[in-house]
């Protein structure tokens, strides 16, 4: 983790996506329980001067212009100083359950869908909803659908960021070269096995791409059989039948035997931590590339503007079914139970969400902005990357699954300490057959759910 001032910056920035939600990025460290139950308050803004602190993951892009719209902000607010800081999706949270054990949480931190629940769970987000009665927050124009994301047990305890969705980041000038059309949205998983078989048999790059083992592709399968990793009170496995998921690491082992995708080896050194920036699809070793759709920017940025690439929903299982992507909020930004400024912190989420020139430096690199004006606002400003977003996260808006409930608050025990080290690592390193660490991971994904 690094922390910065806008006086001074620390060395060697660590730049890194999301999972996983992305999102697409590993599970975070969970957080403690909080010592004292966060306020509500929505209290007067203070003249004095004061200090707060606002912490982030992302890129090194989405670092970038998140400082550039601090800096502004404080322009407007020369009472108010914010000190940030930011890092790697699993460094950020790690850090940021460190600072919950010791009662000293940035004023403003940035949120994942995926850890909302078990944060709020713990007592350490502070409800928003007072701040948006008193507009403080002004959110009288963005969608219901938009906003109901951040709340939990009817509490608005999160702001969406920006709308966004898994998808697959397609090379289109890699897909000429070997002389193979684009599949279409509607692709299945056969599909994407040929192609990035062929892709690899034509050109010598993997087809594939990286971080295909990540525990939100398991959740997504199953959404492509009308059904979700966890079942709706996150106390048990939401399906019965594991073939989907053991058909899914056996297509994961053929496709690493043929070299059409990441190895196991590298997958773990090398992309488990989320860099977008150093994925293959960027230096050219990729065709395809499992991403969030807000991580495009990132990806293209760092790949060269003049390259083409275009993005896909997930395929589909092999016998047709439903879409495996959901619309979900990209990242969340919330005011923590430690923060003593929640009216100047809520003045901050207010200026990110609706001002323009903000949004005119942020421009939807977290998805695309919650503001219908903000929306509008941008639209001569985007660069192809941000284009091909927008088009993207409007077609899903109008043909993804619903989007399906918060991960229970043990998902990260599950991922760190079943998921990842005795299902996929074990399989695809070809120390365990898929179909007993299947087995297992039912047994012990289960009993974790079950005492949850």
């Amino acid at each position: 983790m690094r922390r910065h001032s806008l006086f001074a910056w620390h060395s060697a920035l660590v730049a890194i996506t999301l999972v996983i939600a992305a999102c697409g990025a590993p599970s975070a460290a969970p957080p403690p329980a909080a010592t004292s139950a966060p306020g509500a308050a929505a209290a007067a803004p203070s003249s004095q001067k004061i200090e707060m602190r606002f912490a982030w993951w992302g890129s090194q892009d989405r670092h970038n212009r998140t400082i550039k719209a601090i800096e502004m902000f404080q322009q407007l607010h020369p009472n108010i100083s914010i000190t940030y800081e930011f890092a790697g999706f699993t460094d950020y949270f790690t850090k940021m359950s460190t600072y919950a054990t010791g009662g000293n949480l940035p004023d403003l931190m940035q949120q994942d869908y995926a850890t909302i629940n078990e944060w709020t769970q713990n007592g350490l987000l502070m409800p928003l909803d007072n701040f948006v009665n008193d507009n403080t927050i002004n959110l009288k124009d963005v969608p219901k659908a938009s906003i109901d994301g951040g709340r939990i047990s009817e509490k608005l305890i999160a702001i969406n960021l920006g709308n966004n969705s898994q998808s697959m980041m397609l090379d289109v000038d890699a897909y000429q070269k070997a002389g193979i059309a684009l599949p279409g949205e509607n692709w299945t998983w056969d599909d994407f096995e040929k192609i990035a078989t062929d892709i690899h048999s034509k050109l010598g790059i993997n087809g594939g791409g990286a971080n295909l083992d990540d525990i939100q592709m398991w959740k997504s399968l199953y959404l492509g059989y009308g059904q979700w990793g966890f079942s709706a009170d996150g106390k048990s496995l939401g399906y019965s039948n594991d073939q989907p998921f053991i058909d899914y690491l056996k297509m994961l082992m053929r496709l690493q035997d043929a070299g059409a995708i990441t190895g196991q080896q590298e997958q773990i050194a090398s992309f488990r931590s989320g860099n977008v920036e150093a994925l293959p699809i960027v230096s050219g070793k990729a065709a395809m590339q499992y991403l969030w759709s807000n991580q495009l920017v990132a990806a293209w940025t760092a790949a060269g503007e003049n390259r083409h690439f275009k993005l896909n929903m997930l395929p589909r299982p092999k016998d047709g079914g439903k879409p495996e992507n959901y619309l979900k909020p990209s990242q969340f930004i919330s005011i923590t139970k430690d923060s003593k400024h929640p009216k100047e912190a809520a003045m901050f989420i207010d200026f990110i969400t609706n001002n323009i020139e903000a949004n005119k430096i942020l421009l939807g690199e977290r998805g695309v902005p919650i503001s219908p004006a903000v929306q509008e606002a941008i639209k001569p400003l985007l660069t192809p990357a941000q284009v091909e977003t927008q088009r993207y996260v409007s077609y899903v808006e109008k043909n993804a699954s619903p989007l399906p409930p918060p991960d229970p608050a043990i998902q990260t025990n599950l991922t760190n300490n079943v998921y990842l080290p005795q299902v996929v690592d074990p399989v695809l390193l070809k120390q365990a057959p898929p179909e007993s660490a299947v087995d297992q991971y039912r047994k012990d994904a289960s009993a974790l759910l079950a005492s949850s």
